[in-house]
């Protein structure tokens, strides 16, 4: 049935800036239907709810479906290679309306013969379905494609059919066309086999149902993929951390966004589906909705062409204060054919040898309206414990109009570290330095008022 569904989530819709995802890769892949012969009856919903446009492209759907598993099986107006589709349709109650058969002019006059009126039953639906599909012992796999655009609302319940049909080695597959009065998706990711999502399509829209029919045929039809590659580029807003082992292939992290995943085989001779996870870091400093992927690539040797969702994540950094900006770059430029330049920097003078160290810090819940005032104490610590002044920097952090309280974002507070202040012997840059940093803050701006003087209160209490 070649690669027949592909998938790419991420476990989170919300997280905190700096904060994980996971993220979960997943494909599968089922044997080619020239190999494999099977039996495919397309259970089509001709209720009262289908007449018009809805059944005139539930026509061309099923149709196209029947072009592609011909082509498919190596035939022209027959299925070939022990194949065979049957058409069984329903409203307030199913009819077989053809046997497993493999003339598509035949199977195509059925289709364009159905009319659309009535209630919808699905049980019997499925119970016909599986009677066509089990009156012949073959060997064929068995897949019934149930299309329906409403919810049951005549005979019994339709799970236990569907439930009963399954047990008998039947593959279900739902289309579901959703409306104002349209399908229950829950009751089709019941009905259809598991996993669910990889056996349900639906789609608001009966213009769209040609090619979710050509579309699933082609999942059914083509052969299991081989020699296959993904290439996964994430946005550079986040990092690759951990990468589980998948059960099917390798996978190589070529860098801190991008990662290879190769599997030589999948679905050649069963079912089978292939699932990579691995865990994404935001390491950015903006807010806002953002992408997990840059890009991603499949190739394989079948040349399948899935596409993957591209899912989002909405990252919340609060608010962001930079106090320590970087300088501004002075320009300096050398012409043409010159061996030598000099170029005076005035007032810019270069230290001794040192390091700088950045400190960022997060003030959790900081009230709207409200300035704070922030200080950042620096210390040296020797291998004794002793500490030693290394500088103090004190800002002003603007309020904010959020309407709630906010964490603010403060990055990029940097010190100066020469080397010929350090307690280390040898004032080396590969010695380790230690150091601990110090933090207090509290509000500028306060609407407390001090309770008045004991005179003022008499007099206020005579009057």
């Amino acid at each position: 049935m070649g690669l027949d569904y592909v998938n790419k989530t991420v476990d989170k819709s919300n997280i905190l800036c700096g904060g994980t995802v996971e993220v979960t890769l997943s494909l599968t892949a089922s044997p080619n239907i020239t190999e494999n012969p099977t039996d495919i009856v397309l259970v089509l919903d001709r209720s009262g709810s289908m007449a018009g446009e809805a059944m005139d492209n539930l026509k061309k759907g099923a149709n196209a479906f029947i072009d592609i598993i011909v082509k498919a099986t190596g035939g022209t107006n027959e299925i070939e290679n022990g194949s065979r589709i049957g058409i069984v349709s329903f409203a307030d109650s199913a009819v077989q309306n053809t046997g497993l058969i493999t003339s598509a002019v035949d199977l195509k006059n059925a289709v364009n013969a159905l009319t659309a009126g009535g209630s919808t039953n699905h049980a019997d639906a499925f119970e016909k379905a599986a009677a066509l599909l089990n009156s012949q012992a073959n060997g064929n796999a068995k897949v019934m494609v149930m299309f329906t655009d409403g919810r049951t609302t005549a005979g019994a319940d339709p799970s236990a059919a569907a439930q009963a049909a399954k047990a008998q080695g039947i593959v279900i597959y739902c289309i579901g066309l959703s409306g104002e009065d349209g399908v229950d998706p829950a009751a089709l990711y019941l009905w259809a086999t598991p996993p669910a999502t990889k056996h349900v399509l639906i789609t608001p829209n009966a213009e769209d149902l040609e090619d979710l029919f050509e579309t699933l045929a082609e999942n059914i039809s083509k052969p299991g993929a081989t020699n296959i590659v993904i290439d996964e580029t994430l946005n550079s807003d986040f990092k690759i951390l951990d990468i589980m082992l998948p059960e099917f292939g390798s996978v190589i992290k070529e860098s801190d966004t991008k990662l290879k995943w190769c599997i030589p085989k999948l679905g050649t001779t069963a079912g089978q589906t292939a699932v990579l996870k691995f865990t994404a870091e935001h390491v950015a400093i903006t807010s806002g909705l953002k992408k997990i992927n840059a890009s991603i690539t499949y190739t394989d040797s079948e040349h399948n062409k899935p596409v993957f969702p591209d899912p989002v994540v909405n990252v919340d950094c609060g608010v962001i204060y930079t106090p320590d900006a970087c300088p501004e770059p002075i320009s300096v430029a050398i012409g043409g054919c010159e061996d030598a330049a000099y170029y005076d920097l005035e007032d810019i003078y270069t230290e001794s040898t040192g390091r700088i160290l950045r400190l960022d810090m997060t003030l959790k819940n900081v009230c709207p309206h409200r300035r704070v005032a922030l200080a950042v104490m620096l210390n040296e610590v020797d291998e004794e414990g002793n500490e030693y002044k290394r500088g103090m920097k004190m800002f002003t952090i603007p309020a904010h109009d959020h309407e709630t309280c906010r964490d603010i974002r403060i990055n990029c507070i940097h010190f100066l570290l020469p080397e010929d202040i350090s307690e280390t012997e040898n004032h080396l840059m590969c010695s380790q330095r230690s150091f601990a940093a110090r933090i207090m803050s509290h509000y500028i701006d306060y609407d407390f008022e001090c309770c008045p003087a004991a005179e003022e209160a008499s007099a206020c209490l005579a009057k």
